[in-house]
């Protein structure tokens, strides 16, 4: 048993890779880190930008093509990527599903996500358009919709969800923001109801971000503040705190009843970015049922490596609310609500610089293949 299926198996929280690659499609790297336990898949602009700069992967794939628009180039490109890894992650999904039909969880896991355009994070009715279309582009039961978690986007989380298609709510920066968004999952589901769809197949996590908050956090503390590195895992606490309590509401009760899988949080952004942190600060200590982490290429490889979780009690029963209390232990010259909302700003604005640098990558590409 590896690290991955340990982490699962015996403790309730399911690994993803937040990465994919053609070349690890091409060559069985995805399919072999599935096979050490690997259970989902997510990606951002910026990773697949990164992929395609620095490898061929692509190249036989953009022959021919600089007289086709590069927007939508680049989303042939990722939805063959999406329905590929969606493939290799079929199995994983067929399993969790029939241990959802049998009651042993209850979700299905083996997603893999494909976002909207993040030029559309404050317009809702073209993220929809757009969800919906890319949905059926992939056309995989497994595909999951990547929509921010803004304002402008929690009413296409509900109508995407309504639309019986996943949904991973992305960018939740606070746990004011990330309660919305667990009312747009419940406001998707009974709309999906209302239109008889079949709610036990659609599938949904909630993106939580780690560590960014710490790095906002730090930047405001002194240098020797034994509160530093403490924040962004006592929002988790405290995120995991909301879940628990929501999920067991009248409301979500019903829709459970209703046959509805229950929506994750997965905690995103957990690679340390203070080099100084023990490199598992945001993997080993938050570790709960019913979770997701999505973990960079070398974080994954650390957990496989020296993951240890056996005295993970941050989520735990008897340490959780401690855990949560460390939010209020903030100097009053740090408000986390302006920290937080800062993120959320920064975090739209640098996924649309990032695709803004995709497409250039693949116009240049598009101009060398010709």
């Amino acid at each position: 048993m590896t690290k991955l299926d340990e982490l699962f198996a015996q403790y309730g929280q399911s690994p993803w890779i937040d990465n994919i690659r053609r070349d690890w499609l091409n060559d069985g790297t995805l399919a072999g880190m599935v096979a050490k336990g690997v259970r989902g898949v997510t990606s951002n602009p910026s990773i697949f930008a990164k992929t395609l700069s620095t490898s061929s992967a692509y190249d036989e794939m953009l022959e021919g093509k600089a007289d086709v628009d590069v927007e939508v180039l680049f989303e042939e490109l990722a939805v063959r990527d999406v329905r590929d890894a969606c493939d290799v992650l079929a199995s994983v999904h067929t399993a969790s599903c029939g241990a959802f039909a049998a009651k042993e969880r209850r979700y299905c896991d083996g997603y893999v996500s494909l976002e909207v355009s993040p030029r559309l994070a404050r317009d809702t009715v073209a993220t929809v358009t757009a969800a919906k279309r890319l949905a059926a582009e992939v056309g995989r039961n497994n595909v999951m919709i990547k929509i921010p978690g803004t304002k402008e986007g929690l009413p296409a989380v509900t109508e995407v969800l309504g639309a019986g298609i996943n949904v991973n709510v992305t960018l939740i920066f606070s746990l004011d923001r990330y309660n919305e968004v667990i009312t747009a999952w419940m406001e998707g589901l009974d709309l999906a109801l209302t239109r008889r769809s079949d709610v036990s197949t659609i599938g949904s996590v909630a993106s939580f971000f780690v560590s960014r908050v710490d790095v906002a956090v730090d930047a405001l503390l002194p240098e020797d503040d034994p509160r530093r590195g403490t924040t962004a895992n006592a929002q988790v606490a405290g995120a995991y705190e909301l879940f628990r309590r929501r999920m067991s509401s009248e409301r979500a009760l019903a829709l459970f009843a209703a046959g509805a899988q229950v929506q994750r949080p997965l905690w995103a952004s957990t690679s340390t970015k203070n080099p100084t942190y023990f490199d598992l600060l945001y993997v080993d200590t938050i570790v709960g049922d019913e979770t997701v982490n999505t973990m960079p290429d070398a974080t994954l490889a650390a957990t496989l490596d020296h993951g240890n979780f056996s005295g993970s009690e941050l989520l735990s029963d008897e340490k959780i609310a401690n855990a949560a209390a460390l939010l209020d232990q903030l100097p009053e010259n740090i408000s986390l609500d302006k920290v937080t909302e800062k993120l959320e700003a920064d975090g739209v604005s640098a996924f649309v610089a990032s695709y803004e640098e995709l497409l250039k990558t693949v116009a240049e590409k598009m101009q060398g293949q010709s």
